[in-house]
């Protein structure tokens, strides 16, 4: 029984237009499902990926204007890495965005590999990764026709996320003893506050793209308070609802807190807290998307899972309508 490497990541705006704007139109991912977060229908949740939303290839939002911004700190997840297909690729990113004026610093070397750190108009760090040689040949995210950005510079999928925890051997505990990674190397922090500091990198089956957790100790920091341009939580993926009970035994069989087994229509999901505080999530690769929506036209009107279907227009008239400019 082994993890499939990243499914999503979840993070969270406060301005779901602005949001859909940047990731669409600066970033060219696509919009492949508008729904409304499960728990609190008030609120968008925004899914972003490659043309089919595969799993491995998502960035979600919660919509969450009221909830203050996000104070970095520990028991959080500092960045979201996302596959570049090459260097020359990253290199037409940094141009790209110099000239749109979106905030980044230069491209650096990091554990062999070349990194173009980025921040969202709302704060959201993210980072691009470009493969090298030997990754060149991995799974990546299928290309979508309507991005604005040519198909040899797309983004492909996420590579990895970067958490910081106060302590972190119990993390690499759960991580490599429960759920089945290994420590693959590390690196010290070029620049920033964290500048000098060694993240340990762990990798799930092949490692690589999507398959890759980063661990940064930080001793030294308050823990984090999740606000607008913060990070959720991150889920992880695994093939399908008979080995997603197997997991939540095994975790449960390691001490920790883990939910029931939760539809989610798209997938179903197992949430649990990892000791340094951070908000991990198993999620089945199906069913998929294309549910409830025709591939050609996904994430152009908001879906909902049948059991909230009969409050749809309840639902509509608590939500603020997503207006794109131009």
């Amino acid at each position: 029984m082994q993890l499939g490497g990243l499914h999503h990541v979840t993070a969270i705006t406060g301005d779901a237009a602005g949001n859909v704007r940047f990731y669409t139109r600066v970033l060219g991912l696509r919009l492949v499902k508008k729904t409304v977060n499960q728990d609190d229908v008030s609120a968008y949740h925004l899914f972003y990926g490659d043309a089919v939303g595969h799993p491995g290839t998502e960035i979600t939002f919660f919509d969450w204007p009221d909830i203050g911004p996000h104070l970095p700190g520990t028991g959080s997840i500092a960045a979201i890495d996302l596959q570049i297909p090459n260097r020359a690729a990253l290199e037409w990113w940094e141009r790209r965005l110099t000239a749109l004026g979106i905030q980044h610093d230069q491209i650096t070397e990091r554990n062999g590999r070349a990194v173009l750190p980025l921040v969202d108009p709302e704060g959201q760090r993210l980072e691009l990764v470009a493969l090298n040689e030997a990754e060149l040949t991995s799974p990546g995210g299928v290309p979508w026709d309507g991005s604005p950005i040519p198909a040899a510079y797309q983004i492909r999928g996420l590579y990895a996320v970067r958490i910081v925890v106060a302590s972190g051997e119990m993390t690499a505990r759960l991580l490599t003893a429960t759920l089945g990674f290994r420590q693959t190397g590390a690196y010290v922090v070029p620049s920033g506050d964290a500048a000098g500091r060694t993240v340990r990198v762990f990798a799930i089956g092949p490692g690589g793209p999507g398959a890759e957790v980063h661990l940064e100790e930080r001793p030294d920091l308050r823990p984090a308070r999740l606000g607008i341009g913060g990070v959720h939580h991150v889920a992880f993926r695994t093939p399908g609802r008979a080995e997603q009970q197997v997991w939540r035994r095994h975790i449960s069989a390691a001490g920790l807190g883990v939910t029931p087994i939760i539809d989610r229509y798209y997938f179903t999901s197992i949430y649990f807290r990892e000791p340094g505080g951070v908000l991990f999530e198993i999620a089945t690769d199906g069913p998929g998307f294309a549910v409830d929506e025709d591939i050609a036209h996904l994430g152009e009107r908001l879906a909902l899972p049948p059991f909230l279907e009969p409050y749809r227009g309840q639902i509509e008239a608590s939500l603020r309508p997503i207006v794109l400019d131009g």
